[in-house]
């Protein structure tokens, strides 16, 4: 006979990490503006990870943030590690970005027509990236990547498009297969809705894999048109290129006629100015660019090859407009942004304090006996916990999903805000003072305390 008949004291019974794990994360506040807007949007979100499906619980509801820091609706101060997912590299609401929207929002939120805003931005991108020899701006990744498939498309004239299991190019139809980000998030991998026609015209591999990428060329000969890759995998985690892998893919495509698109959305001028192929030396054909560049305005932009690039309508046969592309308040905080970034050192300092952070997580780990792995690539980083390290979307998913999710949800608890998904890569901005590192890991021990492994 059980000792404990009441469920009041059967719940004070379980141990204190079980406890922290079933406490609600959101405050009342925000769990009734949850309720709300779950009455007007899908699941009361308008992106599905920030529904928290696999973290449990209702969302907190930001109203406002500052510098490294959020706020929600119940007046909670979060350390902020997702960044608007990206884009907010000098942190929330930094000054001279806030000053350029105001002065750009003072002449006009839009017309629709040439400015000479979008033309300097276009012309800053071509200087950081060679490989962009001319530049379409769009409104977002996914827009960006759709595009640049569809040029590819035109240019090679054919149809297959090779990708990789676990990245994530946005929510265009050819490409929701094996993705990862939110589809994986939500244990749906692929999206109802999309033709088995589209699909078809996709084959996924998995990321690091050449031999498979070969495999691929060869049984499709004089079929395949692009290649599209994140060059740092962000949708799975952070997984970084193994070496041999962008210049293999980089040969592959040379070998076969087909472009080679980077999707660099996530890592565009935050792994370092420019973006990866600046860090690894291999040009891609196309390259799709995001998140950053816009400054957390919805700024997106794909460019590449000349040659390729004008076979875009107006010039060309390809057809493809927006009537918000180069809008420019969007712009204007765009530039704000990368002229912060472009400051000597910038990178070379935020990603030293970055690297100072994860060793003393690291050192946290191993003192609680957990295993964890960690990656860094510029100011994008991510943990999981497993034993090995992860190199692709198969070792990401057989990570303790379990520990991520008493993990994750702690350091919430502990105001300290992280992707509500395994799944996603974290970042980093320069508003994170020694301040906010030295929170930061106060509450990691913590957490990782109660967490750990019996001796």
């Amino acid at each position: 006979m059980s000792r404990i008949r009441n469920p009041r004291l059967a719940r004070l019974s379980k141990p204190a990490d079980a406890q922290a794990a079933e406490r609600p994360i959101a405050g009342p506040r925000s769990r009734r503006l949850f309720a709300r807007a779950s009455a007007v949007l899908p699941g009361g979100v308008n992106s599905p990870v920030r529904a928290w499906k696999r973290l449990g619980g209702e969302p907190p509801t930001i109203v406002r943030g500052k510098g490294a820091r959020i706020e929600d609706a119940d007046g909670r101060t979060y350390i902020d590690y997702v960044l608007s997912w990206g884009p907010l590299i000098l942190g929330h609401a930094h000054p001279q970005v806030v000053a350029a929207v105001r002065a750009a929002a003072g002449h006009g939120l839009g017309f629709g027509a040439p400015t000479t805003g979008e033309t300097e931005l276009a012309e800053l991108l071509r200087s950081a990236l060679p490989s962009m020899e001319k530049v379409r701006l769009v409104s977002s990744g996914t827009e960006a990547c759709m595009s640049a498939l569809r040029l590819a498309r035109a240019a090679t004239k054919r149809e297959i498009v090779i990708k990789c299991d676990g990245c994530y190019h946005g929510h265009s139809d050819p490409l929701l297969v094996a993705a990862g980000s939110g589809c994986a998030t939500l244990n749906t991998p692929d999206s109802s809705g999309v033709p088995a026609a589209f699909s078809a015209t996709t084959i996924s591999i998995p990321f690091n894999d050449l031999v498979a990428a070969e495999r691929v060329f060869a049984a499709n000969p004089g079929a395949v048109a692009a290649v599209i890759v994140e060059p740092v995998a962000g949708n799975m985690g952070l997984v970084l290129p193994r070496p041999e892998w962008l210049p293999g893919l980089r040969a592959l495509c040379d070998a076969h006629g087909s472009v080679l698109i980077f999707d660099e959305v996530m890592t565009g001028f935050r792994v370092a100015w420019g973006g990866w192929q600046n860090v690894c030396g291999v040009r891609p054909d196309l390259t799709c660019l995001g998140k950053v560049i816009g400054g957390g305005l919805p700024v997106a932009a794909y460019g590449g090859r000349r040659e390729i690039m004008d076979l875009l309508a107006p010039l060309g046969g390809c057809y493809q407009a927006g009537t918000l592309s180069g809008n420019p308040v969007a712009v204007a905080a765009g530039l704000a942004t990368l002229k912060q970034c472009a400051q000597p050192g910038f990178y070379e300092i935020e990603s030293t304090r970055l690297t100072l952070m994860l060793l003393g997580f690291s050192s946290l780990a191993q003192e609680y006996g957990l295993p964890m792995q960690f990656a860094q690539a510029g100011l994008m980083w991510g943990y999981a916990f497993s034993s090995t390290p992860i190199t692709d979307y198969a070792s990401a998913a057989a990570a303790d999903l379990d520990r991520w999710r008493t993990f994750c949800r702690g350091m919430l608890q502990e105001r300290i805000y992280l992707a509500p998904s395994p799944f996603e890569a974290a970042f980093w901005s320069s508003a994170h003072d020694r301040r906010a590192v030295a929170a930061t890991l106060a509450a990691a021990g913590k957490v990782l305390k109660r967490m750990q492994s019996p001796q």
